[in-house]
Parts: structure tokens; sequence; C-alpha cells
């Protein structure tokens, strides 16, 4: 009696296992998560088109020029604030994420002997 109970508790492993395998993953759900919860989505804000010009630094401002017009530090606009101007980059936060700014390597001219 007890080999068959085996073999059949075995055989019905085997089937649930089968059936684990072909369902769908999206069919697992957590148990704890209130019904009617879904995930919604995350939409992220794309980002604002910047180009930096260029960056004037002295002894009593900063100014960076960005997308032609002249921005000192804590200025916002469109959505872009200036958080601090750099020698040599400027740093702001769009739409709620800190990105940097760099300016554009001009080409190196080389004598040629």
């Amino acid at each position: 009696m007890t080999h068959f109970n085996l073999r059949t508790l075995g055989r019905m492993l085997v089937a649930i296992g089968c059936l684990l395998a072909v369902s769908p993953v999206s069919a697992l759900q957590d148990p704890t998560r209130p019904p009617g919860f879904e995930r919604a989505p995350v939409k992220s804000a794309p980002k604002t088109n910047l180009a930096l010009q260029s960056i004037l630094v002295g002894t009593e401002r900063r100014v960076a020029v960005i997308n032609g017009e002249p921005r000192v530090e804590g200025q916002s606009f469109e959505g872009v604030r200036v958080r601090r101007i750099h020698d040599d980059r400027v740093e702001v936060m769009d739409q709620g994420r800190a990105r940097t700014l760099y300016l554009d390597r001009l080409p190196q001219i080389r004598r040629t002997q």
C-alpha cells in the first residue's frame, strides 16, 4: 500500500511541476498585495534639450550660457534649475533629476613640420 501511495504522490508532483512550468509567470501574485492594487508604469519625463555654450567665471559672479541664454546659479527656466557653475561644467536639476552639462571640446590643432 505504501508503494502505491508514493507512486501516486510522485505522479501528482510531476503533474503539478508540469502545470507550473507551462503557466505564465505573471499569474504568480504577491499574496500580501491588496486587491485592486496594480503597479502603475513609471513614466519618465523626457530630458530637456540643453546645450552649454560657454562659462564665464569672475570674482563676483558665475554665468553659464545655456541654449543661447545667460544663466546664473539658482536660476530656473523650462523646468530646469541651475545648481552650480564650475569652471568646466554646470550642474542642473532637470525635472527632478541631477544632470551635469559639459562644454564641447574644441578640436585640437596640431602643427606639422
